[in-house]
């Protein structure tokens, strides 16, 4: 959520070896975080980070209190954070995560509901727009989604005529 301390950025998806290495997969696949991050969070408490190595399928991470296969596996599926102010956001970029709970609004000013979620998807990712019983999935790109402010917590949008809406 906006303003949290720690953001989540991926999940331990099993151990590797049998020194206690676990392989995290990132929810952004191009993500080099975890090489330059000392600590992270694994269910609220700090772990710190001994060895870090990419590989084509996720981060292999060595960390402190975790010595044994068994002690791996037992952080698998767990989810791992790392502090806010770790992540570099570029001029333009947001962070996904501090859309949820903006106002959605039209060019016009007219609201269109508020961002519930972001569905992050293989090719692209869709905002999850609720508006009372109503769900609207909109693709995040810049064409329809022409301006964030995260100071005043609107995203303004341009839907496609004939988007698809449907009941919660």
């Amino acid at each position: 959520m906006r303003g949290d301390a720690r953001l989540e950025i991926g999940g331990i998806a099993r151990a590797h070896g049998i020194r206690g290495e676990v392989v995290v997969v990132t929810h952004d696949p191009g993500s080099q975080i975890l090489g330059h991050v000392d600590t992270v969070w694994i269910d609220g408490a700090p772990r710190k980070i001994l060895g870090a190595r990419g590989t084509v399928r996720g981060w292999l991470l060595r960390l402190e209190g975790v010595i044994t296969r068994n002690d791996a596996e037992a952080l698998k599926g767990r989810q791992i954070e790392v502090e806010r102010s770790q992540l570099e956001v570029g001029e333009g970029e947001v962070i996904l995560s501090d859309l949820v709970g903006c106002r959605v609004q039209l060019p016009d000013g007219t609201p269109w509901g508020t961002v519930f979620a972001v569905d992050a998807g293989d090719l692209q990712d869709r905002l999850v727009i609720h508006d009372g019983d109503i769900e609207r999935l909109l693709p995040l790109v810049d064409h329809f989604v022409t301006k964030i402010d995260l100071e005043a917590g609107t995203v303004t949008v341009d839907p496609p005529e004939g988007l698809p809406e449907s009941k919660r």
